[in-house]
C-alpha cells in the first residue's frame, strides 16, 4: 500500500491528510484558537481534591480545570508501564504513563488515596495525555514521557523496555541490551519500532538528547510560576513527520515554504536520509483539491454516507456512544434476500471501518448491520469488520455479533472526532436534529393565547410569529384563529416577524 502525507497550512489552520493508495485514511487539524493540547507539558495548581471519585482538578491556565486520576499520580508496577506505552506506541500517542514526583525517584507500587498524594493549592507537573473534548476539561497525568525519533525517554523509571511491533526476539533482546549499555542513569527508556536494526551511535545521540530535553524542562519547571506551559507538543505538520513518515508513510508533499524548511530541519536531526521523500508543492490549484481530499472531508460529515450498491450507512453521536445503522436503501440483489442482506452488510464493513478512522470516532460504538438468520453469515461480517479495522493505528475491541444483529465495540478516544472539531450545534435545534413541527407549533399558539388572553381586556390581539408560520396560520390552520377569535371574544392580528426563530412566539394586548 502507497502512503503519502499532504499536508495544508495556512496563517491560522494546519491540515495534516495521510492518504493510502490515493485515498484519505486519516485528518488531523490544528487551529491557532485551539490547538490540539495532547503532549504538552504543564506546571499546574491543585484546584480541588474530590475523595468521592479519587480524582483532583488541576489548574494549568486553560478555561477548564484538567482532570487528574488516582492512577495518574500513584506509581505503578513495570508491567503496567510497558502495556500502557506500547498501547500509546501503537496508536501513535506518547503520553506514556510515567509517574513524575519530586524529588525524582524510581517507580513504586502505590494504594494511596487521592487525599493523601495531592492537597488543594500544591504544585505539580502534569502532562497531558487527553485533550478538552466538548464540556470536560483535559485528562492530565504525573507520568511523564518524552519520545523521540528511536527512543522514548521515562524519567521517572530505571526500566528498560522494547516495542511490541519488534517481534523478533533476537532484536528485541539487541536492543534492550544496548540501551541498558548505554544507561548511565536511572532513567527508563522504551525502545521504539523505529528503532529496529539501529547502531549504538544513533541511540546514545538520541538518548544525549533526550536527556538534555528533560534538563531544560525541569529548569522551567523550577522557575515558572503555576500555572505555565513548561514544554509544548510538536505542530501537527512535525508530528506527522515524526509519527507518520518516519515509521510508514513514502512522501511527504507541503504547500508551505515555511512549514517545508521547518520540517528538513527535524529531519535534519533524527533522519537526514528522509529529506529526499518530501516535496515542497507550488501549483495554483489547493492542494487539497489538488488530491481530491475536500470532498472526501464533505462527505465525512454527513450524517448518511451512500454506498456503491445504492445502499447505506447512518451515523449518529450520542452523548454515551456512535450508533451506526446499515440499510439496504436502493440495493434490490439479485437472488435472494439473506444473499442481498450478506452482501449489503459485507459492502457496509468497508465503509463504516474507513469512517470510524476517518472521522476519528472514539469510546463506545455500536453497529446495527441488517439481521441474518445463518450463523454463518454473521460471522463472515463479523470477521470482515476485524480485518478491516486492522489498518486502524487506535486501539480496538470488538464482541461478536449479537443475535439481535449488533455489533459492540470500542475505540480509543485521544481528540475530539471530526465531526465535533469542524460542525458546531445548529443554532435553530441546538444540536437535537429536530424542530418542533409547525403544526404543533400553530397548537402551542392556541393554548398559549386562550392561557394569556383573559388577562388582556382590550379588544384586539397581537401574535408576532416567523413568517411561515404566520402564512399557515392565514391558510392551512386558519380555523385555529377562528375558533379562538369565537371563544375569547376578540380579534387576533398576525404580524410575520422574520427575526423570530420558527418556534418563538410574541401574544400581546393591541390598545
Amino acid at each position: 500500500m502507497y502512503k503519502q502525507i499532504v499536508i495544508n497550512i495556512t496563517e491560522h489552520e494546519t491540515r495534516v491528510a495521510l492518504l493510502e493508495d490515493g485515498n484519505i485514511a486519516e485528518l488531523f487539524i490544528e487551529r491557532e484558537d485551539a490547538s490540539d493540547i495532547t503532549g504538552n507539558i504543564y506546571k499546574g495548581r491543585v484546584q480541588r481534591v474530590l475523595p468521592g471519585m479519587q480524582a483532583a482538578f488541576v489548574d494549568i491556565g486553560l478555561k477548564q480545570a484538567a482532570f487528574i486520576y488516582v492512577d495518574d499520580v500513584v506509581g505503578s508496577s513495570y508491567n503496567d508501564i510497558e502495556k500502557m506505552f506500547v498501547d500509546q506506541d501503537d496508536n501513535k500517542e506518547h503520553v506514556a504513563d510515567i509517574n513524575l514526583t519530586a524529588p525524582i525517584k524510581p517507580y513504586t507500587h502505590s494504594n494511596g488515596n487521592i487525599e493523601e498524594l495531592l492537597i488543594e493549592g500544591q504544585e505539580i507537573m502534569v502532562h497531558v495525555a487527553k485533550a478538552p473534548m466538548g464540556t470536560k476539561g483535559a485528562r492530565a497525568t504525573t507520568h511523564i514521557s518524552l519520545p523521540g525519533r528511536f527512543l522514548v525517554l521515562m524519567p521517572t523509571s530505571d526500566h528498560i523496555g522494547v516495542s511490541r511491533r519488534i517481534e523478533d526476539e533476537a532484536e528485541r533482546s539487541r536492543l534492550k541490551q544496548m540501551v541498558q549499555s548505554l544507561q548511565e542513569d536511572r532513567f527508563g527508556y522504551i525502545a521504539r519500532t523505529a528503532a529496529e536494526g539501529v547502531q549504538q551511535e544513533k541511540l546514545a545521540y538520541e538518548m544525549g538528547f533526550l536527556k538534555n530535553l528533560w534538563g531544560n524542562i525541569q529548569k522551567k519547571h523550577e522557575n515558572a510560576s503555576a500555572p505555565a506551559l513548561i514544554h509544548k507538543e510538536l505542530s501537527v505538520s512535525l508530528r506527522a513527520v515524526r509519527d507518520l513518515l518516519i515509521h510508514e508513510a513514502e512522501k511527504l508533499i507541503i504547500d508551505s515554504p515555511e512549514g517545508y524548511e521547518s520540517v528538513l530541519g527535524l529531519l535534519d536531526t533524527f533522519m537526514p536520509s528522509l529529506k529526499g521523500s518530501v516535496e515542497l508543492y507550488e501549483g495554483a490549484e489547493p492542494i487539497f483539491e489538488a488530491f481530491n481530499i475536500e470532498g472526501d472531508i464533505s462527505r465525512a460529515l454527513k450524517r448518511k454516507v451512500w454506498l456503491k450498491s445504492g445502499s447505506y450507512i447512518v451515523i449518529e453521536h450520542t452523548e454515551a456512544l456512535v450508533a451506526i445503522d446499515v440499510n439496504t436503501g436502493r440495493y434490490v440483489g439479485k437472488h435472494n434476500l439473506e444473499e442481498t442482506i450478506l452482501k449489503t452488510n459485507l459492502e457496509a464493513v468497508k465503509e463504516i471501518a474507513y469512517q470510524i478512522r476517518l472521522r476519528d470516532l472514539g469510546g463506545i460504538i455500536i453497529i446495527d448491520f441488517i439481521d441474518m438468520e445463518k450463523r454463518s453469515n454473521q460471522e463472515k461480517v463479523f470477521n470482515a469488520l476485524q480485518e478491516a479495522l486492522k489498518k486502524d493505528r487506535s486501539k480496538t475491541h470488538v464482541l461478536p455479533m449479537s443475535d439481535m444483529g449488533l455489533i459492540q465495540m470500542t475505540r480509543k478516544r485521544t481528540r475530539k472526532p471530526l465531526t465535533r472539531t469542524l460542525c458546531e450545534p445548529c443554532f435553530y435545534c441546538g444540536g437535537e436534529g429536530y424542530l418542533v413541527s409547525k403544526q404543533t407549533i400553530c397548537y402551542n399558539i392556541y393554548r398559549e393565547i386562550l392561557r394569556e388572553s383573559w388577562d388582556m381586556p382590550g379588544a384586539k390581539v397581537s401574535l408576532r410569529v416567523n413568517p411561515e408560520i404566520a402564512e399557515l396560520l392565514h391558510g392551512e390552520e386558519n380555523h385555529i384563529i377562528v375558533t379562538l377569535e369565537r371563544i375569547i371574544n376578540k380579534q387576533i392580528v398576525i404580524y410575520p416577524n422574520p427575526q423570530l426563530h420558527m418556534e418563538e412566539v410574541d401574544v400581546f394586548e393591541l390598545q
